[in-house]
């Protein structure tokens, strides 16, 4: 199948909101994408765009993403984060994943970036095989500690 990879633009932020809730169905959390079409123009296309999206297209279709954005490490430096990395269930299988994997890194490498990094649900074995095929290490030591807004609001309220 011929795929074309590419910058995410304005126009693609519906089809790349349908695929973050698709996402969020497969990680049976359907109720959790608060994000609109609206945060993704301002947050990703204005005046201080905060992530990076290559697409796939396939007959004009998105047919799959990978979301990035840069951060820093104080041990290495820039790093870039693979926030998502999303197929449609139809064309897993074919090589999609490893393209835009391909694309990330190679962005990465542009940029000088010292480390690329992700998270992987532990229960993903077909994502954590593709990603260990690849050459990337699971740290199984480390914990993914977060707060949501309802938690950041009780800490505020606290102060």
């Amino acid at each position: 199948m011929e795929f074309t990879i590419r910058f995410a633009e304005k126009r693609d932020v519906s089809a790349m909101l349908d695929l973050i809730k698709t996402l969020a169905v497969f990680e049976k959390q359907p109720e959790a994408v608060i994000v609109t079409e609206a945060d993704l123009l301002e947050q990703g296309f204005g005046k201080q765009p905060l992530f990076t999206c290559f697409v796939a297209e396939k007959d004009e279709e998105i047919v799959a993403m990978a979301l990035i954005y840069l951060r820093f490490s104080t041990w290495k430096g820039k790093t870039v984060h693979l926030e998502d990395l999303i197929v449609k269930e139809k064309y897993r299988g074919e090589g999609l994943g490893t393209l835009l994997l391909d694309e990330v890194i190679k962005y990465g490498y542009s940029l000088g970036v010292k480390r690329i990094c992700w998270e992987v649900l532990d229960w993903n074995e077909p994502a954590i095989k593709f990603y260990e095929s690849k050459g990337a290490t699971l740290l199984k030591d480390w914990f993914l500690v977060q707060m949501d807004q309802t938690s950041i609001e009780n800490y505020i309220e606290k102060l």
